[in-house]
């Protein structure tokens, strides 16, 4: 009987580590769905429910949600590299916990903007930790498609869940039974990175100094970043204001949205479904982005996907040759750009980071992507109460176009196929003593 890839002898890799990557697959799924309970209904609870006419205000959800999960991601980064992935994994599913209970029955919107702020805290805990965790168990010729798999499952969660609380809520109301799910997501979330979870510290310390010391002089050639700090500096500049535009543009699509295909008149089914396509489009096309990044680069995806992104906006925005219509389009070009930057980018930061250091790094990057959410919120408050919905599209549009030529010109090309210090797999010595506890 083989024994469990944390526990025993086991090569790095998706293959050689299944059941726990796998699982870690899973309560990423759980994670994104979380976020999805939002997506399509509290938009409309604000204007609905509790009767809110600013822009701005409507979506401080958004912004609370944005600057706590920014903050939480450079936290649970800095912890994780000092303690253990799993108790930081943990303690964000416990921070969560109460979220769908005050999004269900909260009696103002200051209990929304509370459960916004726990949200945030409980998400930049467990997305950075299933992120670090499966970087922690494959090797650099995987990381690409491992992130891939990662972003598919909580961007597929995410879509999803949208979906279901835009039908349920068309049935019985806005509240609370849409939220009922994510009772489910939280309660299953926790329980397995409780009972099922391995943590993987004690795996990167032991892989790092084989890893080390075997990196053959080709190696270093293609990871040029991680040697040169200009080129490292360059490379993270490029791929934090790329990341930080992507979720501007996903604010924007969170808030901006639901109220601008309402204003057209759409039923709450026919929004569900748009705001649906978008991260389900997302989700699957990451499945191929992932692995085509190990073998294209990072640049090119990076670079092209911003690009279809700002296509996307400008559609969704002109509205022909109806708003339905360029609303599906729209979204379906939208998660194409979006699936073409996402896992690239997250690879990229790992890419030119330490091992010993790479919860940290992809917290940093992680802290200046999410910035973009509260940034796209307040961006769509002042430009739609001055100019209109639509405009603030347009201009979210343009930056996007603009952020993809900065990727391209200030980030290092690099073939990481090419990499080959995990070509060979390799063993990892048996820890001494393995803490699968908290």
């Amino acid at each position: 009987m083989s024994r469990s890839p944390i526990h025993g002898e086991r090569r790095l890799g998706i293959r050689e580590n299944w059941p726990q990557f796998s699982l870690l697959v899973l309560i990423n799924a759980c994670v994104g769905g979380m976020v999805g309970l939002e997506r399509t209904v509290v938009p409309l609870v604000a204007t609905q429910e509790f009767h809110l006419t600013s822009d701005t205000l409507i979506f401080s959800f958004i912004v609370a949600f944005g600057l706590v999960k920014a903050l939480s991601n450079v936290a649970s980064g800095v912890l994780a590299d000092r303690f253990t992935r799993k108790a930081m994994l943990v303690s964000g599913w416990l921070i969560g916990l109460p979220v769908p209970f005050m999004l269900a029955w909260g009696p103002s919107w200051t209990w929304i903007l509370v459960a916004n702020v726990l949200l945030g805290a409980s998400q930049g805990f467990t997305w950075s930790m299933t992120v670090a965790m499966k970087n922690d168990l494959v090797g650099t010729r995987q990381r690409g498609l491992a992130m891939g798999l990662n972003e598919f499952a909580g961007y597929g969660g995410l879509g999803i869940t949208a979906l279901l609380t835009g039908f349920i809520a068309a049935r019985t109301g806005l509240r609370p039974e849409p939220f009922y799910i994510g009772i489910v997501y939280a309660v299953l979330g926790l329980g397995l990175s409780i009972v099922a979870v391995r943590d993987t510290t004690g795996f990167l310390r032991h892989a790092t100094p084989a890893t080390e010391s075997r990196m053959p002089d080709t190696t270093t050639r293609h990871l040029a970043p991680q040697l040169d700090p200009q080129s490292t500096k360059r490379t993270m500049f490029g791929v934090c204001q790329a990341g930080l535009v992507n979720n501007l543009n996903d604010g924007i699509s969170w808030g901006v949205l639901p109220l601008l295909f309402a204003a057209h008149g759409l039923a709450v089914n026919d929004i569900g479904i748009i705001k649906a396509i978008y991260p389900l489009t997302w989700s699957l096309g990451q499945l191929g982005t992932g692995a085509f990044a190990d073998r294209a680069g990072r640049r090119p995806l990076i670079m092209w996907g911003m690009i279809v992104q700002a296509l996307a906006l400008g559609m969704i925005g002109f509205g022909a040759p109806s708003p339905y219509a360029s609303g599906v389009a729209g979204a379906l070009l939208l998660g194409l750009g979006t699936a073409m930057v996402y896992p690239a980018l997250l690879a990229t930061a790992a890419d030119i980071s330490p091992a010993a250091k790479r919860a940290t790094t992809l917290g940093w990057y992680r802290f200046w992507r999410d910035l973009g959410y509260p940034s796209g919120a307040l961006l769509a408050g002042v430009v739609s109460a001055a100019f209109g919905l639509v405009w603030a599209i347009y201009l979210a549009g343009f930056q996007t176009f603009v952020s993809g030529v900065v990727a391209a010109v200030s980030m290092r090309a690099t073939r990481f196929a090419e990499v080959t210090d995990d070509r060979h797999p390799r063993h990892v010595p048996r820890p001494a003593r393995q803490d699968s506890g908290i």
